[in-house]
């Protein structure tokens, strides 16, 4: 009867030690995966994005959904320089499918609308993703 005992608690440290490594790695995998935010909700990017980012958190690995008509257009990812000039340098990202998916990475990004004169229409983002 003693054995039977030992192999009881043997099987539950057992399950115990599966139970903490399943816990783990569903968070590190929640965690993972981030949120996804689609950039100007209902009205998409568009002239109407104004203030869209205040209030929100941001974190390395969310997802920014750019919804738009690529027919009228894109989303640029430029850096600090071409966000406040509203250009594009030869090395910058452009996303013209109309439902463009950006996971963020760590710090500040930019982006901006290619179309010449939507940028200073105000049709541009910065976001900071912890």
């Amino acid at each position: 009867m003693y054995n039977q005992g030992r192999c009881s608690a043997h099987k539950i440290a057992v399950l115990s030690v599966a139970f903490l490594v399943c816990l783990v790695f569903h968070l590190e995998t929640t965690e993972a995966k981030g949120t996804t935010f689609t950039v100007g909700d209902s009205s998409g990017w568009s002239f109407r994005i104004g203030n869209w980012t205040k209030g929100k958190t941001f974190k390395a690995g969310d997802i920014l959904v750019f919804n738009y008509d690529p027919s009228l257009h894109n989303v640029v990812a430029v850096d600090v320089n071409g966000y406040n000039s509203c250009t594009a340098s030869e090395r910058a990202t452009t996303h013209s499918s109309g439902s463009d998916r950006v996971k963020l990475a760590k710090g500040y990004q930019y982006f901006i609308c290619g179309i010449p004169g939507h940028c200073d229409g105000g049709l541009k983002i910065s976001v900071n993703a912890s």
